[in-house]
């Protein structure tokens, strides 16, 4: 009998856990796969914009973090952190190439566009290029053009996008999650929520759990 899933992950495209949860999730879901092929999977990603305030233009991100956590000490042992928390999954963060700390609304508002537009694979794609973009390329994420170029790459037309694109800071907020709530977030079947960046097994076995309090279709 067939089963579905539902997984929604609620995230914000400058958190770099939850790139780290992205690809945790994409484990998860592989051993589920494996071992329950007939379940069907319906993923969705829910944005929630961690600093709605930021300027149009974001902020220089050195001068933001020494800010946020109080020292250049800080940040070193901050960004190491992260970084070996990212290399367990395969991901080599390069803090060094990122100069803003982007205003991510329009970010949130092309990936909720291209969800109608583009095949669950093709989003995902999207979604992954826009973390590759930000995490190891510095690009912005506030740029408009950033953003276009990036859509292109993943086989949309800017006439398809272009006027989500707005140039006034104005938060994104699409009734999902709540601005500057925590991420990632994880929840299946309308379940539990799951906060951070969990383990793959972690997440198996939460499916597990979802799956087990679901009738079968």
């Amino acid at each position: 009998m067939k089963q579905t899933l539902s997984v929604e992950v609620f995230f914000d495209f400058i958190c770099p856990w939850c790139l780290i949860g992205q690809r945790q999730l994409q484990a998860a879901l592989l051993m589920l796969q494996r071992e329950q092929p007939q379940v069907q999977v319906a993923l969705q990603w829910r944005g929630v914009q961690l600093l709605p305030g930021l300027p149009a233009n974001g902020l220089p991100f050195h001068a933001f973090y020494v800010e946020r956590l109080g020292s250049e000490q800080a940040v070193r042992e901050r960004q190491a952190q992260v970084r070996a928390a990212a290399s367990v999954v395969g991901e080599d963060i390069d803090f060094a190439r990122i100069r803003r700390m982007p205003n991510t609304a329009n970010a949130h508002r092309l990936l909720q566009r291209a969800s109608g537009l583009l095949s669950a694979r093709r989003l995902e794609t999207l979604l992954t290029q826009l973390f590759i973009a930000y995490f190891h390329q510095g690009r912005d994420l506030g740029d408009s053009r950033v953003l276009l170029a990036v859509a292109r790459s993943c086989g949309l037309e800017a006439a398809q996008v272009v006027d989500c694109l707005r140039e006034d800071g104005s938060p994104f907020l699409d009734g999902a999650g709540r601005a500057g709530s925590a991420v990632p977030c994880f929840r299946f079947n309308e379940g539990r929520l799951i906060p951070g960046a969990q383990p793959a097994d972690v997440l198996f076995a939460a499916m597990l759990e979802a799956l087990q309090v679901q009738v079968p279709a």
